[in-house]
């Protein structure tokens, strides 16, 4: 005859132990998981800093040259070219068309306040916002586009309201934008690597 299975006091109170100790231990785990996540999340960067401020490295040992790269430093596009000998050469020839040929009233760090505008002349970097209302300026690198005109040296064009800029960023007269596109703080950690909103390879970040 089969008989009733009947769990004993001491049964009862040995799983009540078993299960409580699990309990305690998962609770423990959560608890300790739930302490190390703003831990860790402390050692991180915010968005705000690096939003406003924190410098940004680009490996140059990736861009071919003739190519642009966009690169976001506080939240805006900055354009990265590596310009060929003939962008370069480009350069020369049309001071008299341009608003501000020597970036006298524009807005640059001084090592960058030359005609290439600059530290190395195969490389450009600028914020890539129209100095008249704020828009993205396309690239047209190549020269004498037809919807430019045979005497287009290459730059960029703003699409927003027509204002152009050479290879170097400098305003062509006739466009609205009223100066040269922005050159940001900008400065080279070795050979391959560029750091943007920084002057020198040793600094946390432009203020």
């Amino acid at each position: 005859m089969a008989s009733d299975v009947v769990i004993g006091d001491s049964e009862v109170d040995r799983s009540r132990r078993v299960f409580l100790t699990a309990a305690t231990a998962t609770t423990g785990a959560i608890g300790v998981a739930l302490a190390v996540v703003p831990f860790a999340a402390s050692w991180l960067p915010s968005e705000r800093a690096r939003a406003f401020g924190a410098p940004v490295a680009l490996d140059l040992s990736k861009l071919d040259r003739g190519q642009m790269v966009v690169v976001i430093w506080r939240k805006q596009p900055v354009y990265v070219v590596r310009r060929t000998p003939v962008m370069l050469a480009s350069l020369a020839g049309h001071d008299e068309r341009l608003k501000d040929a020597t970036s006298a009233n524009s807005d640059q760090p001084s090592y960058a306040k030359n005609t290439a505008r600059a530290r190395k002349p195969e490389y450009l970097v600028l914020i890539g916002v129209c100095t008249h209302l704020g828009c993205l300026p396309k690239e047209r690198f190549q020269a004498g586009l037809a919807d430019l005109g045979a005497d287009w040296p290459g730059g960029f064009f703003c699409p927003c309201h027509g204002s152009r800029f050479d290879l170097s960023g400098r305003v062509f007269a006739g466009s609205p934008a009223s100066v040269n596109l922005r050159v940001p703080p900008y400065a080279y950690e070795n050979a391959e690597t560029l750091v943007i909103g920084i002057d020198e390879p040793n600094q946390k970040g432009a203020a």
